[in-house]
Protein backbone atom coordinates (compact mmCIF):
# COMPACT_ATOMS: atom_id res chain seq x y z
CA UNK A 1 0.00 0.00 0.00
CA UNK A 2 1.39 3.44 -0.62
CA UNK A 3 -0.87 4.76 2.18
CA UNK A 4 -3.39 3.85 4.09
CA UNK A 5 -5.69 6.51 2.89
CA UNK A 6 -5.96 8.49 -0.19
CA UNK A 7 -8.00 11.49 0.04
CA UNK A 8 -8.89 13.03 -3.41
CA UNK A 9 -9.30 16.97 -3.30
CA UNK A 10 -7.52 20.14 -0.65
CA UNK A 11 -10.01 22.02 -0.03
CA UNK A 12 -10.99 22.40 3.65
CA UNK A 13 -12.80 18.92 4.40
CA UNK A 14 -9.99 16.83 3.16
CA UNK A 15 -7.64 19.27 4.43
CA UNK A 16 -8.89 18.45 7.83
CA UNK A 17 -9.30 14.73 6.78
CA UNK A 18 -5.54 14.57 6.42
CA UNK A 19 -4.94 16.42 9.45
CA UNK A 20 -6.94 14.05 11.03
CA UNK A 21 -5.70 11.36 10.06
CA UNK A 22 -2.28 12.44 10.46
CA UNK A 23 -2.47 13.45 14.53
CA UNK A 24 -3.43 9.89 14.92
CA UNK A 25 -0.67 8.34 13.41
CA UNK A 26 -2.55 7.05 10.20
CA UNK A 27 -0.59 7.71 6.95
CA UNK A 28 -2.40 9.08 4.65
CA UNK A 29 -2.04 10.80 0.88
CA UNK A 30 -3.78 14.06 -0.11
CA UNK A 31 -3.82 14.88 -3.58
CA UNK A 32 -5.44 17.75 -5.49
CA UNK A 33 -5.75 18.61 -9.31
CA UNK A 34 -4.99 22.32 -8.76
CA UNK A 35 -0.96 23.38 -8.27
CA UNK A 36 -1.84 25.60 -5.29
CA UNK A 37 -4.76 26.57 -3.26
CA UNK A 38 -7.16 29.15 -5.62
CA UNK A 39 -7.64 32.82 -4.52
CA UNK A 40 -11.40 32.70 -4.71
CA UNK A 41 -14.29 33.53 -2.51
CA UNK A 42 -16.06 30.39 -1.50
CA UNK A 43 -16.89 29.77 2.34
CA UNK A 44 -16.29 33.31 4.89
CA UNK A 45 -17.39 31.76 8.57
CA UNK A 46 -16.06 28.77 10.33
CA UNK A 47 -18.98 28.17 12.93
CA UNK A 48 -19.04 27.72 16.67
CA UNK A 49 -18.94 23.75 16.82
CA UNK A 50 -16.29 23.65 13.88
CA UNK A 51 -14.18 25.75 15.64
CA UNK A 52 -14.61 23.44 18.80
CA UNK A 53 -13.63 20.34 16.40
CA UNK A 54 -10.21 22.98 15.29
CA UNK A 55 -9.75 23.46 19.10
CA UNK A 56 -9.49 19.68 20.23
CA UNK A 57 -7.49 19.56 16.94
CA UNK A 58 -5.18 22.05 18.33
CA UNK A 59 -5.91 24.39 15.39
CA UNK A 60 -8.34 27.00 17.02
CA UNK A 61 -5.00 29.13 17.86
CA UNK A 62 -3.76 29.69 14.44
CA UNK A 63 -7.10 29.86 12.81
CA UNK A 64 -7.75 33.12 14.87
CA UNK A 65 -4.56 34.53 14.01
CA UNK A 66 -5.53 33.97 10.29
CA UNK A 67 -8.82 35.68 9.96
CA UNK A 68 -10.52 38.37 11.06
CA UNK A 69 -9.44 40.05 13.57
CA UNK A 70 -11.33 39.34 16.87
CA UNK A 71 -13.30 43.10 17.68
CA UNK A 72 -14.87 43.27 14.44
CA UNK A 73 -18.91 43.37 14.93
CA UNK A 74 -20.58 40.51 12.80
CA UNK A 75 -23.40 42.54 12.17
CA UNK A 76 -25.85 42.34 8.93
CA UNK A 77 -27.97 45.20 7.55
CA UNK A 78 -30.34 45.44 4.92
CA UNK A 79 -29.66 48.47 2.62
CA UNK A 80 -30.20 50.26 -0.70
CA UNK A 81 -26.36 51.74 -0.68
CA UNK A 82 -23.73 51.81 1.97
CA UNK A 83 -24.17 55.83 2.27
CA UNK A 84 -27.48 56.10 2.81
CA UNK A 85 -29.48 54.83 6.41
CA UNK A 86 -29.70 51.04 6.64
CA UNK A 87 -33.35 49.78 5.89
CA UNK A 88 -32.78 46.78 9.02
CA UNK A 89 -29.61 46.20 11.32
CA UNK A 90 -29.33 42.83 13.19
CA UNK A 91 -26.83 42.91 15.63
CA UNK A 92 -24.18 40.01 16.45
CA UNK A 93 -21.52 40.07 18.58
CA UNK A 94 -17.62 40.21 17.64
CA UNK A 95 -15.48 37.14 18.77
CA UNK A 96 -14.29 39.07 21.78
CA UNK A 97 -17.63 40.00 22.85
CA UNK A 98 -18.76 36.41 21.92
CA UNK A 99 -16.25 34.27 24.17
CA UNK A 100 -16.62 37.48 27.07
CA UNK A 101 -20.29 36.07 27.15
CA UNK A 102 -18.80 32.54 27.26
CA UNK A 103 -16.41 33.00 29.78
CA UNK A 104 -19.80 34.11 32.11
CA UNK A 105 -22.00 31.49 31.12
CA UNK A 106 -21.93 28.12 32.53
CA UNK A 107 -25.53 26.24 31.89
CA UNK A 108 -24.26 24.38 28.34
CA UNK A 109 -26.26 26.73 26.09
CA UNK A 110 -23.19 28.22 24.72
CA UNK A 111 -20.06 26.53 22.34
CA UNK A 112 -17.18 26.46 23.85
CA UNK A 113 -15.55 28.52 20.68
CA UNK A 114 -17.43 31.04 19.21
CA UNK A 115 -17.67 31.32 15.12
CA UNK A 116 -14.66 33.01 13.25
CA UNK A 117 -14.78 34.90 10.04
CA UNK A 118 -11.88 34.02 7.92
CA UNK A 119 -12.31 33.38 3.90
CA UNK A 120 -11.54 29.99 2.32
CA UNK A 121 -8.52 31.27 0.39
CA UNK A 122 -6.78 32.34 3.95
CA UNK A 123 -8.01 29.18 5.30
CA UNK A 124 -7.32 26.58 2.94
CA UNK A 125 -3.17 27.77 2.40
CA UNK A 126 -2.98 27.86 6.41
CA UNK A 127 -4.72 24.11 6.69
CA UNK A 128 -1.85 22.77 3.59
CA UNK A 129 1.09 24.38 5.29
CA UNK A 130 -0.08 22.63 9.02
CA UNK A 131 -0.68 19.01 7.32
CA UNK A 132 2.97 19.39 5.13
CA UNK A 133 4.28 19.16 8.53
CA UNK A 134 3.12 16.24 9.55
CA UNK A 135 5.06 13.14 9.17
CA UNK A 136 2.31 10.56 8.26
CA UNK A 137 0.82 13.20 6.10
CA UNK A 138 2.13 13.49 2.10
CA UNK A 139 0.17 16.31 0.29
CA UNK A 140 0.39 16.52 -3.42
CA UNK A 141 -1.08 19.28 -5.51
CA UNK A 142 -0.65 19.41 -9.66
CA UNK A 143 -2.29 15.62 -9.06
CA UNK A 144 -5.64 14.97 -11.09
CA UNK A 145 -7.26 11.64 -10.15
CA UNK A 146 -8.80 10.19 -12.86
CA UNK A 147 -10.71 6.60 -12.08
CA UNK A 148 -10.67 4.06 -9.52
CA UNK A 149 -11.20 0.33 -9.09
CA UNK A 150 -11.53 -1.90 -5.79
CA UNK A 151 -10.94 -4.94 -4.47
CA UNK A 152 -11.35 -7.19 -1.07
CA UNK A 153 -8.22 -5.71 0.38
CA UNK A 154 -7.80 -2.18 -0.90
CA UNK A 155 -8.94 0.90 -3.76
CA UNK A 156 -6.11 1.36 -6.57
CA UNK A 157 -6.84 5.08 -7.86
CA UNK A 158 -5.17 5.97 -11.63
CA UNK A 159 -3.94 9.45 -11.50
CA UNK A 160 -2.13 12.25 -13.22
CA UNK A 161 0.90 14.22 -12.81
CA UNK A 162 1.73 17.53 -13.47
CA UNK A 163 3.79 16.56 -15.91
CA UNK A 164 1.11 15.08 -17.52
CA UNK A 165 2.47 11.06 -17.01
CA UNK A 166 0.02 8.62 -15.23
CA UNK A 167 0.62 7.02 -11.84
CA UNK A 168 -1.16 4.36 -9.60
CA UNK A 169 -1.50 4.92 -6.02
CA UNK A 170 -2.60 2.12 -3.92
CA UNK A 171 -4.17 2.74 -0.32
CA UNK A 172 -6.98 0.40 1.89
CA UNK A 173 -9.34 3.41 1.63
CA UNK A 174 -9.85 6.32 -0.47
CA UNK A 175 -12.04 9.03 0.54
CA UNK A 176 -14.11 11.80 -2.56
CA UNK A 177 -13.59 14.84 -0.99
CA UNK A 178 -13.80 16.52 -4.49
CA UNK A 179 -16.63 18.93 -4.46
CA UNK A 180 -20.10 19.16 -5.74
CA UNK A 181 -18.81 18.09 -9.70
CA UNK A 182 -16.96 15.15 -7.90
CA UNK A 183 -14.91 12.44 -9.99
CA UNK A 184 -15.07 10.48 -7.62
CA UNK A 185 -18.93 10.45 -6.86
CA UNK A 186 -19.10 9.62 -10.69
CA UNK A 187 -16.92 6.91 -10.74
CA UNK A 188 -18.83 5.35 -7.82
CA UNK A 189 -21.98 5.78 -9.79
CA UNK A 190 -23.42 7.77 -6.64
CA UNK A 191 -26.77 10.45 -7.65
CA UNK A 192 -27.81 13.45 -6.01
CA UNK A 193 -31.06 13.72 -5.02
CA UNK A 194 -33.04 17.29 -4.61
CA UNK A 195 -33.14 20.75 -6.27
CA UNK A 196 -30.67 21.87 -8.36
CA UNK A 197 -30.17 25.14 -10.28
CA UNK A 198 -32.17 27.04 -8.33
CA UNK A 199 -30.83 30.31 -9.05
CA UNK A 200 -27.87 31.93 -10.91
CA UNK A 201 -25.98 34.67 -10.04
CA UNK A 202 -22.35 35.94 -10.41
CA UNK A 203 -19.90 36.53 -8.07
CA UNK A 204 -17.06 38.71 -8.13
CA UNK A 205 -13.99 39.46 -5.82
CA UNK A 206 -12.42 42.70 -5.34
CA UNK A 207 -10.12 44.22 -4.03
CA UNK A 208 -11.10 47.60 -1.91
CA UNK A 209 -8.44 48.97 0.53
CA UNK A 210 -10.32 52.13 1.86
CA UNK A 211 -14.12 50.61 2.07
CA UNK A 212 -14.06 48.83 5.60
CA UNK A 213 -12.31 52.51 7.04
CA UNK A 214 -15.01 54.32 5.48
CA UNK A 215 -17.56 52.80 6.97
CA UNK A 216 -20.22 54.27 8.19
CA UNK A 217 -20.56 56.16 4.97
CA UNK A 218 -22.43 59.74 5.87
CA UNK A 219 -25.46 58.44 7.84
CA UNK A 220 -25.05 55.11 6.19
CA UNK A 221 -24.59 51.57 8.56
CA UNK A 222 -21.81 50.59 10.13
CA UNK A 223 -19.22 48.26 10.26
CA UNK A 224 -20.41 45.14 9.81
CA UNK A 225 -19.97 41.40 7.44
CA UNK A 226 -22.87 41.01 5.12
CA UNK A 227 -24.66 43.92 3.81
CA UNK A 228 -28.01 42.95 1.13
CA UNK A 229 -29.28 45.34 -0.82
CA UNK A 230 -32.77 45.90 -1.17
CA UNK A 231 -33.31 45.33 -5.25
CA UNK A 232 -34.74 42.88 -7.17
CA UNK A 233 -31.30 41.43 -8.29
CA UNK A 234 -30.74 39.74 -5.20
CA UNK A 235 -27.51 41.45 -4.78
CA UNK A 236 -25.00 40.79 -1.51
CA UNK A 237 -22.02 42.43 -0.68
CA UNK A 238 -20.04 40.00 2.20
CA UNK A 239 -16.58 41.55 3.70
CA UNK A 240 -13.66 39.16 3.84
CA UNK A 241 -11.25 38.67 6.31
CA UNK A 242 -8.77 40.82 5.13
CA UNK A 243 -11.48 44.21 5.38
CA UNK A 244 -10.20 44.77 2.23
CA UNK A 245 -11.79 42.51 0.32
CA UNK A 246 -15.49 42.02 -0.65
CA UNK A 247 -17.18 39.57 -2.39
CA UNK A 248 -20.41 40.71 -4.22
CA UNK A 249 -23.31 38.59 -5.37
CA UNK A 250 -25.53 39.77 -8.30
CA UNK A 251 -28.10 38.48 -10.27
CA UNK A 252 -26.63 39.97 -13.70
CA UNK A 253 -24.85 38.62 -17.07
CA UNK A 254 -21.83 40.29 -17.19
CA UNK A 255 -18.03 41.33 -15.31
CA UNK A 256 -19.54 45.29 -16.49
CA UNK A 257 -22.44 44.97 -14.64
CA UNK A 258 -21.00 43.45 -11.48
CA UNK A 259 -18.78 46.53 -11.55
CA UNK A 260 -21.76 48.89 -11.65
CA UNK A 261 -22.98 46.87 -8.86
CA UNK A 262 -20.82 47.59 -7.14
CA UNK A 263 -20.50 51.16 -7.51
CA UNK A 264 -24.38 51.46 -6.86
CA UNK A 265 -24.16 49.22 -3.70
CA UNK A 266 -21.33 51.54 -2.26
CA UNK A 267 -22.76 54.52 -3.00
CA UNK A 268 -19.40 57.10 -2.60
CA UNK A 269 -16.46 56.92 -5.61
CA UNK A 270 -13.78 54.65 -4.11
CA UNK A 271 -10.68 53.22 -5.57
CA UNK A 272 -11.48 49.46 -6.30
CA UNK A 273 -10.11 46.62 -8.40
CA UNK A 274 -12.29 43.07 -9.39
CA UNK A 275 -10.02 40.24 -9.10
CA UNK A 276 -12.57 37.54 -10.29
CA UNK A 277 -15.59 37.35 -11.64
CA UNK A 278 -17.78 34.00 -12.08
CA UNK A 279 -21.06 32.30 -13.00
CA UNK A 280 -22.69 29.98 -10.00
CA UNK A 281 -25.90 28.36 -9.18
CA UNK A 282 -27.68 27.66 -5.88
CA UNK A 283 -28.32 24.03 -5.24
CA UNK A 284 -30.08 21.65 -2.69
CA UNK A 285 -28.82 18.30 -3.24
CA UNK A 286 -27.80 15.22 -1.07
CA UNK A 287 -26.08 12.20 -2.21
CA UNK A 288 -28.24 8.95 -2.46
CA UNK A 289 -25.35 7.54 -0.46
CA UNK A 290 -21.59 8.65 0.76
CA UNK A 291 -19.61 5.95 -0.17
CA UNK A 292 -19.62 2.13 -1.38
CA UNK A 293 -16.86 -0.52 -0.71
CA UNK A 294 -13.64 0.96 0.83
CA UNK A 295 -14.86 4.40 -0.81
CA UNK A 296 -16.42 7.39 1.05
CA UNK A 297 -17.73 11.11 -0.05
CA UNK A 298 -17.29 13.69 2.24
CA UNK A 299 -18.09 17.41 2.22
CA UNK A 300 -19.57 19.00 -1.37
CA UNK A 301 -19.19 15.78 -2.68
CA UNK A 302 -22.17 14.50 -0.43
CA UNK A 303 -23.95 17.45 -0.34
CA UNK A 304 -24.45 20.85 -2.12
CA UNK A 305 -26.45 23.88 0.26
CA UNK A 306 -27.45 27.22 -0.80
CA UNK A 307 -24.71 29.20 1.87
CA UNK A 308 -27.46 30.45 3.80
CA UNK A 309 -27.01 29.69 7.28
CA UNK A 310 -23.34 28.60 6.48
CA UNK A 311 -23.93 25.26 6.83
CA UNK A 312 -21.81 24.21 3.40
CA UNK A 313 -18.04 23.88 5.01
CA UNK A 314 -19.08 23.45 8.20
CA UNK A 315 -20.67 20.06 7.36
CA UNK A 316 -18.21 18.99 5.66
CA UNK A 317 -15.39 19.06 8.29
CA UNK A 318 -17.92 17.28 10.75
CA UNK A 319 -18.03 14.54 8.21
CA UNK A 320 -14.17 14.44 7.91
CA UNK A 321 -13.86 14.10 12.03
CA UNK A 322 -17.10 11.30 11.63
CA UNK A 323 -14.70 9.53 9.21
CA UNK A 324 -11.40 10.21 10.82
CA UNK A 325 -11.93 8.54 13.73
CA UNK A 326 -13.74 5.16 12.37
CA UNK A 327 -11.03 4.92 9.70
CA UNK A 328 -8.33 4.99 12.16
CA UNK A 329 -9.76 2.51 14.60
CA UNK A 330 -10.85 0.08 11.35
CA UNK A 331 -7.08 0.18 10.54
CA UNK A 332 -6.07 0.04 14.07
CA UNK A 333 -7.80 -3.53 14.41
CA UNK A 334 -10.40 -2.61 16.82
CA UNK A 335 -13.08 -1.15 15.02
CA UNK A 336 -15.71 -3.77 14.03
CA UNK A 337 -17.81 -4.18 10.89
CA UNK A 338 -20.39 -1.56 12.15
CA UNK A 339 -18.38 1.14 12.63
CA UNK A 340 -17.36 2.60 8.99
CA UNK A 341 -21.05 1.32 7.57
CA UNK A 342 -22.19 3.58 10.69
CA UNK A 343 -20.48 6.98 8.64
CA UNK A 344 -23.12 7.40 5.74
CA UNK A 345 -25.63 6.29 8.40
CA UNK A 346 -24.45 9.29 10.78
CA UNK A 347 -23.65 12.01 8.22
CA UNK A 348 -26.11 11.40 5.86
CA UNK A 349 -29.27 12.33 8.33
CA UNK A 350 -27.38 15.55 9.51
CA UNK A 351 -26.57 16.53 5.50
CA UNK A 352 -30.43 15.97 4.86
CA UNK A 353 -30.61 18.07 8.23
CA UNK A 354 -28.90 20.87 6.77
CA UNK A 355 -30.02 20.69 2.76
CA UNK A 356 -33.52 21.59 4.73
CA UNK A 357 -32.30 24.49 7.35
CA UNK A 358 -30.40 25.47 4.13
CA UNK A 359 -33.55 25.95 2.20
CA UNK A 360 -35.94 27.52 5.38
CA UNK A 361 -33.35 29.89 5.50
CA UNK A 362 -33.45 30.63 1.85
CA UNK A 363 -37.08 30.63 1.23
CA UNK A 364 -36.86 32.98 4.37
CA UNK A 365 -34.71 35.17 2.45
CA UNK A 366 -36.85 35.08 -0.70
CA UNK A 367 -39.56 35.91 0.98
CA UNK A 368 -38.43 39.53 2.59
CA UNK A 369 -37.04 40.25 -1.09
CA UNK A 370 -40.28 39.53 -2.57
CA UNK A 371 -41.46 42.77 -1.12
CA UNK A 372 -39.30 45.05 -3.61
CA UNK A 373 -40.98 47.48 -5.33
CA UNK A 374 -39.74 49.72 -7.76
CA UNK A 375 -40.67 52.49 -5.61
CA UNK A 376 -38.44 51.81 -2.84
CA UNK A 377 -36.75 54.83 -2.72
CA UNK A 378 -39.55 57.21 -2.98
CA UNK A 379 -40.15 59.80 -0.64
CA UNK A 380 -44.24 59.19 -0.88
CA UNK A 381 -46.23 57.22 1.15
CA UNK A 382 -46.50 54.28 -0.94
CA UNK A 383 -42.58 54.28 -1.24
CA UNK A 384 -42.10 54.62 2.76
CA UNK A 385 -44.77 52.01 2.91
CA UNK A 386 -42.69 49.35 0.78
CA UNK A 387 -39.91 50.22 2.84
CA UNK A 388 -41.61 49.59 6.36
CA UNK A 389 -42.93 46.27 4.67
CA UNK A 390 -39.76 44.87 3.41
CA UNK A 391 -37.88 45.97 7.06
CA UNK A 392 -40.32 44.57 8.95
CA UNK A 393 -40.85 40.96 7.25
CA UNK A 394 -36.89 41.17 6.99
CA UNK A 395 -36.28 41.79 10.69
CA UNK A 396 -37.73 37.83 11.01
CA UNK A 397 -37.09 36.23 8.01
CA UNK A 398 -33.24 37.57 7.24
CA UNK A 399 -32.32 36.39 10.79
CA UNK A 400 -33.33 32.23 9.28
CA UNK A 401 -29.79 32.86 7.31
CA UNK A 402 -27.94 33.82 10.53
CA UNK A 403 -29.15 32.07 13.40
CA UNK A 404 -28.87 28.71 12.77
CA UNK A 405 -27.65 27.24 16.33
CA UNK A 406 -29.14 24.81 16.82
CA UNK A 407 -28.16 22.84 13.60
CA UNK A 408 -24.86 23.93 14.62
CA UNK A 409 -24.36 22.51 18.09
CA UNK A 410 -27.60 20.31 17.97
CA UNK A 411 -27.38 17.84 15.76
CA UNK A 412 -27.88 14.39 16.74
CA UNK A 413 -26.94 10.72 15.67
CA UNK A 414 -29.99 8.85 15.51
CA UNK A 415 -30.84 4.87 14.82
CA UNK A 416 -26.90 4.51 14.59
CA UNK A 417 -25.50 0.67 15.03
CA UNK A 418 -22.69 2.39 17.25
CA UNK A 419 -24.97 4.45 19.75
CA UNK A 420 -27.04 2.88 22.41
CA UNK A 421 -30.26 4.59 21.14
CA UNK A 422 -32.55 5.27 23.19
CA UNK A 423 -35.94 6.05 21.40
CA UNK A 424 -37.39 9.43 21.49
CA UNK A 425 -34.88 12.60 22.38
CA UNK A 426 -35.11 16.37 21.45
CA UNK A 427 -36.13 18.07 18.50
CA UNK A 428 -34.13 18.44 15.87
CA UNK A 429 -34.39 22.31 15.89
CA UNK A 430 -32.37 24.79 13.46
CA UNK A 431 -32.35 27.92 15.30
CA UNK A 432 -32.30 26.77 19.27
CA UNK A 433 -30.13 24.68 20.82
CA UNK A 434 -30.92 23.02 24.11
CA UNK A 435 -28.01 21.20 25.67
CA UNK A 436 -28.66 17.52 26.14
CA UNK A 437 -26.44 14.33 26.94
CA UNK A 438 -29.18 12.35 25.37
CA UNK A 439 -27.05 9.32 23.13
CA UNK A 440 -25.86 10.45 19.68
CA UNK A 441 -25.45 14.59 20.72
CA UNK A 442 -22.37 16.39 21.51
CA UNK A 443 -21.60 17.06 24.86
CA UNK A 444 -22.06 19.96 25.86
CA UNK A 445 -19.76 23.06 27.02
CA UNK A 446 -19.09 23.49 30.49
CA UNK A 447 -16.63 25.53 32.47
CA UNK A 448 -15.40 23.19 35.75
CA UNK A 449 -14.64 24.72 39.25
CA UNK A 450 -10.81 25.48 37.80
CA UNK A 451 -11.82 27.53 35.13
CA UNK A 452 -10.96 25.03 32.31
CA UNK A 453 -13.53 23.71 30.10
CA UNK A 454 -14.53 20.06 30.09
CA UNK A 455 -14.12 19.50 26.45
CA UNK A 456 -10.30 20.33 27.12
CA UNK A 457 -9.95 17.69 29.74
CA UNK A 458 -10.79 14.81 27.53
CA UNK A 459 -8.67 12.46 26.50
CA UNK A 460 -8.27 11.15 22.58
CA UNK A 461 -9.96 7.48 22.29
CA UNK A 462 -13.48 6.48 24.62
CA UNK A 463 -13.80 8.27 27.79
CA UNK A 464 -16.51 7.40 30.61
CA UNK A 465 -17.23 10.85 32.57
CA UNK A 466 -17.72 9.74 36.22
CA UNK A 467 -19.77 13.02 37.35
CA UNK A 468 -20.81 14.42 41.04
CA UNK A 469 -18.36 12.59 42.91
CA UNK A 470 -20.67 9.24 42.31
CA UNK A 471 -19.57 6.04 43.49
CA UNK A 472 -21.14 4.10 40.51
CA UNK A 473 -18.30 2.41 39.36
CA UNK A 474 -17.06 2.88 35.50
CA UNK A 475 -13.78 0.36 35.64
CA UNK A 476 -16.05 -2.41 34.56
CA UNK A 477 -17.00 -0.44 31.04
CA UNK A 478 -13.50 0.60 30.73
CA UNK A 479 -12.50 -2.89 31.11
CA UNK A 480 -14.98 -3.88 28.38
CA UNK A 481 -13.76 -1.66 25.96
CA UNK A 482 -9.82 -2.10 26.51
CA UNK A 483 -11.12 -6.17 26.21
CA UNK A 484 -12.24 -4.63 22.47
CA UNK A 485 -8.58 -3.22 21.79
CA UNK A 486 -9.74 0.11 21.78
CA UNK A 487 -8.19 3.26 24.38
CA UNK A 488 -10.38 3.93 27.43
CA UNK A 489 -10.51 6.37 30.21
CA UNK A 490 -12.29 6.87 33.29
CA UNK A 491 -12.43 10.89 34.19
CA UNK A 492 -14.06 11.86 37.69
CA UNK A 493 -14.76 15.28 37.69
CA UNK A 494 -16.61 16.04 40.88
CA UNK A 495 -17.97 19.73 39.84
CA UNK A 496 -21.21 19.84 40.82
CA UNK A 497 -22.00 22.11 38.15
CA UNK A 498 -21.20 19.45 35.75
CA UNK A 499 -23.11 16.95 37.06
CA UNK A 500 -26.32 19.55 37.14
CA UNK A 501 -26.50 20.02 33.55
CA UNK A 502 -25.51 16.70 31.84
CA UNK A 503 -27.86 15.18 34.29
CA UNK A 504 -26.32 11.52 34.59
CA UNK A 505 -23.41 9.95 37.09
CA UNK A 506 -22.16 8.31 34.25
CA UNK A 507 -21.46 9.32 30.54
CA UNK A 508 -19.40 7.29 27.62
CA UNK A 509 -18.20 9.59 24.68
CA UNK A 510 -16.79 8.89 21.86
CA UNK A 511 -13.70 10.12 20.14
CA UNK A 512 -15.53 12.80 18.55
CA UNK A 513 -17.21 13.99 21.92
CA UNK A 514 -20.93 12.04 21.00
CA UNK A 515 -22.68 10.35 23.52
CA UNK A 516 -22.76 6.72 23.10
CA UNK A 517 -24.52 6.41 26.67
CA UNK A 518 -25.09 7.33 29.87
CA UNK A 519 -26.51 6.11 33.17
CA UNK A 520 -27.01 6.27 36.73
CA UNK A 521 -25.50 3.25 37.80
CA UNK A 522 -22.60 0.62 36.32
CA UNK A 523 -24.45 -0.49 33.30
CA UNK A 524 -25.49 -4.36 33.45
CA UNK A 525 -24.48 -5.50 30.13
CA UNK A 526 -20.77 -3.45 29.71
CA UNK A 527 -20.12 -6.35 27.55
CA UNK A 528 -22.45 -5.58 24.83
CA UNK A 529 -22.13 -0.96 25.18
CA UNK A 530 -18.22 -1.92 24.62
CA UNK A 531 -19.36 -4.14 21.75
CA UNK A 532 -21.64 -1.32 20.09
CA UNK A 533 -19.24 1.46 20.99
CA UNK A 534 -16.61 -0.11 18.79
CA UNK A 535 -18.66 -1.10 16.06
CA UNK A 536 -19.09 -5.15 16.87
CA UNK A 537 -22.93 -5.26 18.20
CA UNK A 538 -25.71 -6.47 16.44
CA UNK A 539 -26.21 -4.26 13.44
Amino acid sequence: MDSDVLIVGAGPTGLTLAIDLGRRGVRCTLIEQKERPAFLPKMERINARTMEIYRRMSLARHIRAAGLRADCPMDVYIVLALNEPPLLRLHYPSVEAAQVETRVTNDGTLPLEPYQLISQYTLEPLLKSIAETMPAVTVRFGCEFLSLRQDAAGVTAQVRRGDGGGEELRAAYLVGCDGGSSPVRKELGIALAGEGNLLSLRQALYRCDALFDLLPIGNGPGKGRHYHVADDKATQLIMQDSTKHWTLHSMVETDAEMNAAFERTVGVPVRYEMLSCDPWRQNLLLAEHYGQGRVFLAGDAAHLVIPTGGLGMNSGVADAIDLSWKLAATLAGWGGPNLLASYEVERRQVGERNVGASRYATLGRRKWRSLWRPNIRDDTPEGRQTRFVLSAVADVEQRKSNEMIGAELGYRYVDSAVICNVPGGPEHLFREYQPTTWPGARLPHVWCNDGTPIQDRIPEGFTILKLGGTAADATGLQRAIAARGAPATVLEVPDRIVREVYGYDLILLRPDLHVVWRGNAAPEDAGEIAAIATGHGVS
